[in-house]
This record gives structure tokens, sequence and C-alpha cells, in this order.
């Protein structure tokens, strides 16, 4: 099936290309994995998890994240400011994708 698009050059039109869309970065199949596991997680306990990101990736990411319906964003009113992420049922649904990957890489690790 997808040979057929990569032929007719329209494999933006497919849904492995538009998956890929949604979890293309270096760190949102880890934010996700890190929420499903977690959530709620706030933004210095994603941090900490993820050790090597900067503030302003981790926020970008977030924000794509939330944008793409994959995740959701709620702040508390209250100082200092408290905000939790968790996934969406979309979210969640493409954990079952990311699961598959974490067997088959324990399948086939060296």
């Amino acid at each position: 099936m997808i040979k057929n698009f990569i032929e007719e050059g329209n494999f933006e039109d497919t849904g492995f290309s538009y998956t890929l869309s949604l979890i293309s970065g270096r760190y949102k199949m880890t934010i996700l994995y890190c929420l499903s596991e977690f959530a709620p997680v706030r933004f210095n306990q994603m941090r900490r998890y993820l050790k090597t990101i900067s503030d302003k990736t981790l926020s970008q990411q977030l924000k794509e994240l939330e944008a793409d319906g994959l995740i959701h964003r709620k702040e508390y009113p209250q100082v200092p400011p408290k905000v939790e992420y968790s996934l969406t049922e979309r979210g969640e649904s493409l954990m079952v994708v990311l699961r598959q990957m974490c067997v088959w890489g324990k399948e086939h690790r060296p």
C-alpha cells in the first residue's frame, strides 16, 4: 500500500507520513512515553527526566504536541504558577504504536 503511494509520488498522503509528522522531533516520542508512564507531569519533572533538553526546546516540543492534540496542558491559577501535562485520548491511542516500537527494540536489540 505505501509502495503504491511512493510510486505515485504521494507519500505525504499516507497515514505513515502523517504519523511521522506528529512524532518527528528529537524528544517528542520520549515526551509522549514519559507522559504515558508518569502523567500528570510538571515541566521541571519532564526536564529532569529528559536530562539534556533545554527549556526552550522542551517548551517548543510541548506546544507542538499540544497543538496536534496529543497532550493536554492544565494550568492552575496560583503563585508560583503550576502547569501539568498529560496525554489526551488521541495521544494515548498513539501509545499503542510507541509501545510496539519498545517491544520490537527489546526483541531485536543486539
